[in-house]
C-alpha cells in the first residue's frame, strides 16, 4: 500500500477553516496537519520539512528561497488569495513545483470597509471619547470634532479597492484627489477624481489613505519627507501593506504632529510582537490585519484549499494555478 502524502496547512490563526466546505476526503487520504500559530524560521522548517504538500493562508508564512531549499520533498504549493508577497514563487518554478492560489473572496469589499471603519474611529476620536465615558468622563476639551464633508480625500491608489473607497468619500460629500504611479487623468475622472502629484496630494488632503500595491516603485514611499508634507490636521491610513510605509519614520512624524492620526490595519511583523511601541503609540489607531477576516472570505479560502488539494491528491488539473 502506497504510503500517504504529508499535506501541510499553515496559518489558520483564526481556526476558521474546518468550519467551512468538507475535509473527509482529505482526512481520509493524507496525512493532514493543520497549524494555528504563527510559524517563522526554524519552526516553519519543522513543521514543513516532511511536507509533500503546503497550503498558506494569505502571506502569513514566509517562504523565501533558502527555506525552499532545505524541503526535497516538497512537490506541491498552494497559497489563499491571488497574491503573496512572502513567496519566492521563482524558486518554486526553478524546481518545477507546481503552485496554485485560491479566489480572494470579498475582500476588496471589506477592506474598504474597514479603511472606512478607521477613517470615521479615528476623525471622530471613537476610541479617546469611549475611554472616557468607561472610565466615568464625559466630553473634553478635545471633543470638537473635524467634519469630513467638504474635506479633501486624497487616495492612494485608485484600483478596485481605492475606488470604492472613493465613492464613500463622495457620499460624505468630499473632494476626492488621486495619484499612483501610472495614474492618468482619465483613470482618475472615471471615479469623479482629480488626478494631482503626490505632493499636492500629501500636503492638501485630510485623509490620506493607501491602497497601492507594495513592489519595487511603491515600497517605503511613504516616509519622512513625505510626512513632512502632510496637513498638521491630517490623517493617514493604510489597509494596503505596511511596506509602503517607514514605520519609524511614522512614528516620529505623529510625534511632531504630522500627520495628526494615523491609522493602520498591517504591520511589517504579524502578529505585532507584544512589546512593539506601535501598541501604544500616542495618536495611532490600530487593528489586527482585519481588512479580510470575514466568513465569506475564509469560506471561499476554505473551499479553494480542499477543492485545489483534492484535485491534486487525484493528480488532476488544479482549478486555480499560479502564473508569475
Amino acid at each position: 500500500m502506497a504510503q500517504q502524502p504529508n499535506i501541510v496547512i499553515l496559518g489558520d490563526y483564526e481556526r476558521a477553516l474546518r468550519r467551512f466546505s468538507h475535509w473527509d476526503k482529505l482526512d481520509h487520504n493524507s496525512n493532514l496537519t493543520i497549524h494555528h500559530e504563527p510559524l517563522r524560521d526554524e519552526a516553519l522548517y519543522e513543521a514543513v520539512k516532511d511536507a509533500d504538500a503546503i497550503a498558506i493562508v494569505r502571506d502569513r508564512s514566509p517562504f523565501n528561497e533558502a527555506m525552499i531549499a532545505r524541503l526535497p520533498k516538497l512537490k506541491f504549493l498552494m497559497f489563499t488569495g491571488e497574491r503573496n508577497g512572502t513567496l519566492d514563487a521563482s524558486a518554486l518554478v526553478s524546481r518545477n513545483i507546481p503552485i496554485a492560489c485560491t479566489p480572494g473572496g470579498p475582500s476588496k469589499e471589506t477592506t474598504a470597509e474597514l479603511t472606512w471603519t478607521l477613517i470615521l474611529g479615528a476623525s471622530k476620536r471613537l476610541i479617546e471619547e469611549n475611554k472616557l465615558i468607561a472610565t466615568g468622563g464625559w466630553r473634553d476639551e478635545l471633543s470638537l470634532l473635524p467634519m469630513l464633508s467638504g474635506q479633501r480625500l486624497g487616495i492612494m491608489g485608485l484600483g478596485a479597492i481605492g475606488s470604492r473607497v472613493a465613492r464613500v468619500g463622495h457620499a460624505f460629500g468630499m473632494e476626492v484627489v488621486t495619484w499612483s504611479p501610472r495614474m492618468t487623468p482619465e483613470r482618475a475622472a472615471a471615479e469623479n477624481a482629480t488626478s494631482v502629484s503626490l505632493d499636492e496630494l500629501l500636503s492638501t488632503s485630510k485623509v490620506v489613505t493607501m491602497h497601492l500595491v507594495a513592489g519595487a516603485g511603491t515600497k517605503g514611499i511613504i516616509s519622512a519627507d513625505q510626512l513632512a508634507l502632510m496637513r498638521p490636521d491630517s490623517i493617514l491610513v493604510n489597509t494596503s501593506r505596511s511596506a509602503l510605509i517607514n514605520i519609524p519614520d511614522l512614528c516620529a512624524a505623529l510625534k511632531l504632529g504630522r500627520p495628526a492620526q494615523a491609522a493602520v490595519d498591517v504591520f511589517d511583523v504579524e502578529p505585532l510582537p507584544k512589546d512593539d511601541p506601535l501598541r501604544n503609540t500616542p495618536n495611532l489607531l490600530t487593528t489586527p490585519h482585519l481588512g479580510f477576516i470575514a466568513e465569506p472570505i475564509f469560506e471561499t479560502f476554505s473551499n479553494g484549499i480542499t477543492q485545489t488539494l483534492e484535485a491534486w491528491l487525484d493528480q488532476k488539473p488544479v482549478p486555480h494555478p499560479f502564473k508569475m
